[in-house]
């Protein structure tokens, strides 16, 4: 509906199973985890799920659904098809086809998400509204990118970059001194590195400190904002951390052999908008 992958389902189911191979190395319990893809779901009752989508779309006029635009990473002014018009009707309609109790999305799908949750206020009787948790959403590398962008290479880290990519691409980003807000490589650091590790190591030769450890995203913040921590010694830690974090991903698609075959088959294909 978004035009993703060209709009090819087979390319997106195994972009789909790319992904679950990326949190399989990771370490996710696939034991405690059940992936749906929504193809699948949807044909297996499409008479309750169309009429869900188009109750969806009969109680919201089309400003508002165009105001949703912005889950599909379009502006409310672009020249949007009719099936892109379609889309935030058929994702708001999906959390009620799937009975989800809760909904874990970025601050980008925020605005669909409220649509679903008016949308149960305004069923006789009401629907039971889902719990909404929004991420927040990494900034691009670069100077003054609001967001990553898969059509950027140098926008973000991708989890299949080598480790000298994530060296380059840290050491080229956006890193201004004293300053914390639009900084992408502390965002990385607070929702990533931080979150994951428990802690960051800055590594710096005795003459310049000495090495330090943060154990709280505040205190490097704080650091950071006075002077005392500088992006030439916060960059290398930075590429560091992240690339311990990946290895384990590199390892899997470097060393199963079905996993290997998955990237590369998504490698060939071209990244869409």
């Amino acid at each position: 509906m978004n035009n993703k992958m060209g709009g090819d389902l087979k390319k997106i189911q195994v972009v789909g199973k790319y992904l679950v191979e990326i949190w399989r190395a990771l370490g996710m319990d696939m034991t405690k985890v059940e992936f749906l893809s929504a193809s699948e779901e949807i044909n297996k009752n499409p008479g309750e799920y169309w009429t869900l989508v188009m109750d969806v779309a009969r109680k919201n006029n089309l400003k508002r659904i165009v105001r949703c635009s912005q889950i599909m990473g379009r502006n409310d002014t672009d020249d949007l098809s009719a099936a892109q018009i379609f889309y935030p009707c058929m994702q708001a309609a999906d959390i009620f086809y799937l009975k989800a109790d809760i909904c874990q999305l970025g601050l980008d799908q925020r605005k669909v998400n409220m649509l679903a949750r008016e949308y149960a206020d305004q069923c006789k009787p009401k629907r039971r509204k889902p719990v909404i948790l929004s991420h927040p959403m990494l900034p691009g590398l670069l100077q003054g990118q609001e967001k990553m962008s898969k059509s950027d290479p140098n926008s973000a880290i991708f989890m299949e970059d080598t480790e000298q990519e994530v060296k380059t691409k840290i050491k080229k980003a956006f890193c201004p001194p004293g300053e914390e807000e639009g900084n992408p490589c502390l965002a990385y650091l607070r929702h990533i590195v931080m979150p994951w590790s428990g802690s960051f190591v800055v590594e710096r030769k005795e003459d310049n400190g000495g090495d330090r450890e943060y154990t709280d995203y505040e205190t490097l913040a704080a650091d950071y904002t006075s002077g005392a921590l500088h992006p030439a010694d916060l960059k290398p830690s930075l590429a560091k951390a992240i690339n311990s974090i990946l290895q384990p991903v590199r390892d899997h698609f470097e060393n199963d052999a079905e996993a290997k075959a998955l990237l590369k088959q998504v490698k060939s294909y071209k990244t869409t908008r």
